[in-house]
C-alpha cells in the first residue's frame, strides 16, 4: 500500500504549475479587457492557489499516453471556471466571504459590480481557453458548460434550496456535492482524458476516478472546515454549519467522515487498476487529497 503522507512538493510539480501560470497570465493579457477588468481578472486568476484542476487535467491526460501541452489551453478552462466560482461564491449575496487564499476576495478590493464583472469576464475566457484546445475543442467546451451547470445547481441547492421531493440528509448532502464540487473535478479528469485521446475503458477509468475524488475532496474540505484554523487553511472556516448548511461532519458525525474519506480513498485508487503504471500520477494525487491538511 502506498503511504497516505504525499508531500505537497511530490503533487505539484514546480515545471507544471510553470506552464500552468504562464499560460493562464497569457490568457488574461490577450483578452483585451480595459485596465481595471484586467486588474480584477488577474487578482482573481492569478493570486494563487492549489491550481489542482488544471493538474487533474494535465496528470489525467498524460495517463493515457499524451502529453502535457496537449492538454495545456484546456487545463487553463477548469481553472477559468473555478475562478469566477469563487468571485461569485464570495459575494455578500451568497457566501460573504472576506478571505480567499489568505488574502481579501475581490468584492472587498475592487466591489461588487466589479466582482460580478470580473466572474462574468473569467467564465467568458474560460470557454475561449476551451476553444483553443489542440484536441476536440467542441468536445471540451462543451465538457466545460455542462460542469458549470452542475455546479451553479449544486450553489442554488446549497443556497437556496430546490431538492427533489423525499431527500434525507445524506441524499440531500451527495446531490449538493456532486454538483458543486464534484462537477468541476469529474470535469477537470474527463478533458484531459479526451486531450490526450483516450480509449473507451480508460476514459471510464478516469471518469470513475474523478467522480471519486470529486466527493473525497469535498469530504476533507468539509472536515478541515472544523478541524483546522482560518490562518492554516487560508479562508474563514465554521460558517457553514454556523449558516445551517449541510456538511459531512454535520450529517455523518466526524468519525464517520474520516470512514468515508477513507472509503472514497480506496474506490479512487480501485478505479486506476486498469491504466497500470501510467497511473503513478493519479496515485499519488489520490494520497494527497486524502490526507491534505488545508
Amino acid at each position: 500500500m502506498r503511504s497516505s503522507s504525499t508531500s505537497e512538493s511530490e503533487v505539484f510539480s514546480a515545471a507544471v504549475m510553470g506552464l500552468i501560470e504562464d499560460r493562464l497570465a497569457r490568457f488574461v493579457a490577450d483578452a483585451g479587457y480595459s485596465g481595471n477588468l484586467r486588474e480584477a481578472v488577474g487578482y482573481s486568476l492569478l493570486g494563487g492557489g492549489k491550481r489542482l484542476r488544471p493538474l487533474l487535467t494535465i496528470r489525467c491526460c498524460e495517463a493515457v499516453g499524451a502529453s502535457t501541452q496537449a492538454a495545456l489551453e484546456a487545463a487553463c478552462a477548469v481553472e477559468m471556471v473555478h475562478a469566477f466560482s469563487l468571485v461569485h461564491d464570495d459575494l455578500p449575496a451568497l457566501d460573504n466571504d472576506s478571505m480567499r487564499r489568505g488574502k481579501p476576495t475581490a468584492h472587498v478590493v475592487f466591489g461588487e459590480a466589479m466582482a460580478i464583472l470580473a466572474g462574468d469576464a473569467l467564465l467568458a475566457l474560460a470557454l475561449h481557453a476551451a476553444c483553443s484546445s489542440l484536441q476536440e475543442p467542441g468536445r471540451i467546451a462543451h465538457e466545460i458548460t455542462n460542469a458549470t451547470s452542475a455546479m451553479i445547481t449544486g450553489q442554488v441547492l446549497d443556497t437556496l434550496g430546490g431538492f427533489a421531493p423525499g431527500l434525507g440528509p445524506r441524499e440531500r448532502l451527495h446531490a449538493i456535492h456532486t454538483h458543486k464540487t464534484g462537477a468541476l473535478i469529474r470535469c477537470s479528469c474527463r478533458i484531459g482524458a479526451i486531450c490526450g485521446g483516450a480509449r473507451p475503458g480508460a476514459f471510464a477509468a478516469i471518469d470513475h476516478w474523478g467522480d471519486s475524488i470529486g466527493l473525497m475532496f469535498q469530504a476533507v474540505d468539509d472536515l478541515l472546515d472544523v478541524t483546522q484554523s482560518a490562518d492554516h487553511v487560508g479562508k474563514a472556516v465554521a460558517k457553514d454549519a454556523g449558516a445551517g448548511k449541510l456538511t459531512y461532519p454535520e450529517v455523518y458525525g466526524l468519525e464517520e467522515t474520516r470512514h468515508e474519506i477513507a472509503r472514497l480513498r480506496a474506490q479512487s485508487l480501485t478505479s486506476l487498476e486498469s491504466l497500470g503504471s501510467n497511473a503513478e500520477h493519479l496515485l499519488t494525487l489520490t494520497e494527497f487529497l486524502a490526507g491534505r491538511t488545508r
